[in-house]
């Protein structure tokens, strides 16, 4: 099952001490909030029962304890269920650890609750954690806002990332004052370096991707129908400029690191939407992508290479997801989303002649 990584000393009567030293991946708290007395348990039981070697995290994100024996697999599973209340991470063919940034238990910027939503999924999918059914593994990354912390637009098969769908808030007041000096640019972060005044045209305004700032030496102005929510204005200026009010999440799939295919990144699948308690929005999708990834999947392959061996369009089939113009990733370069008959108003049969004669001016 998950959790356990099998390690085995190909010359084990040379090595007798390391013929075993299998790794188990344990389930972090989410955020990795820990108190002192709880790392001190899990000190003491891999002191006891392992090496003493510890990852502090993996790249999926869980605790990483390294090398152990076989006869102390059952000990320290038990261990961990009944004394620490903490379950194994993921390992295998299977849900991996999920993992969250601090979310709003830290961050100004953190558009919804990446620590709960990673806890309850968590404790829903212990089956597809412990399990092993799937074709290859599955990441979810939790992002609380488009700075991504945990990288899950880079690194996760579903990906939530925190967004806003209104307008960036701007204090003019402070603006100026960043202006002025008052405060200073990027909270600090670069107050020892001799790098002169503050420029807001240079630094913030000409920095934006898709030039949709402007600055008249009073007022700061953004073009909000053209901000691709990048954060750089809000990271260096976080005193003036704040998220909007109405906030969600993007959803986007099928991220990955060189496997089969090569590194590639998330597509989006969902622009917008409010997530909240129980979490059925994201359910819904995540099960319609499963049933469908574990019919159609191959051996090693992970869901973002099904979808761009079996199409894009095929996903949003079997996710009900309508598809949009946020879809298209560069229009007549990649046109993978193509009308059914029934969706087209009287079918693909149509009169030549009566066309032209309705398109006439």
């Amino acid at each position: 099952g998950g959790g356990v990584i099998g390690r085995y000393c190909d010359q084990p009567e040379m090595f007798p001490g390391v013929s075993y030293f299998h790794t188990v991946r344990v389930a972090q708290p989410s955020g990795k909030y820990y108190t002192t007395e709880y790392l001190r348990q899990i000190m003491d039981i891999w002191d006891l029962r392992g090496s003493g070697l510890t990852n502090m995290h993996g790249s999926t994100g869980g605790i990483v304890l390294l090398g152990t024996t076989t006869p102390q697999l059952e000990e320290i599973f038990h261990d961990l269920t009944h004394n620490l209340n903490t379950d194994l991470g993921g390992s295998g063919s299977n849900l991996r650890t999920p993992a969250d940034c601090l979310g709003q238990s830290r961050c100004e910027f953190a558009c919804y609750d990446t620590q709960d939503v990673c806890h309850t999924l968590t404790n829903d999918y212990q089956d597809e954690l412990h399990r092993p059914a799937f074709p290859y593994k599955f990441k979810f990354k939790f992002d609380g806002c488009p700075n991504g912390c945990v990288a899950s637009i880079a690194r996760s098969d579903f990906s939530v990332i925190g967004t806003w769908k209104d307008d960036i808030q701007i204090d003019q007041d402070r603006a100026k004052a960043y202006v002025g000096g008052e405060f200073k640019p990027g909270g600090g972060s670069h107050a020892d370096g001799k790098w002169g005044a503050f420029d807001v045209v240079k630094e913030v305004v000409d920095r934006c991707p898709t030039g949709c700032m402007s600055y008249d030496g009073a007022k700061l102005t953004i073009d909000n129908s053209n901000c691709t929510r990048c954060m750089h204005c809000i990271n260096t200026m976080p005193a003036a400029l704040k998220i909007g009010k109405e906030t969600g999440t993007s959803i986007l799939v099928g991220a990955k690191a060189p496997i089969l295919d090569g590194a590639q990144m998330s597509s989006l699948l969902v622009p917008f939407v409010v997530v909240e308690k129980p979490y059925d929005e994201l359910k819904e999708i995540i099960e319609n992508i499963w049933d469908w990834w574990m019919e159609e999947g191959k051996n090693r392959e992970r869901v973002g290479e099904t979808i761009k061996r079996l199409s894009f369009q095929k996903l949003l089939e079997v996710t009900n997801t309508k598809a949009i113009p946020q879809h298209v990733k560069a229009t007549r370069a990649n046109p993978y989303i193509f009308f059914k008959e029934d969706e087209v108003p009287g079918g693909f049969a149509h009169d030549e002649k009566a066309d032209r004669q309705k398109h006439m001016r």
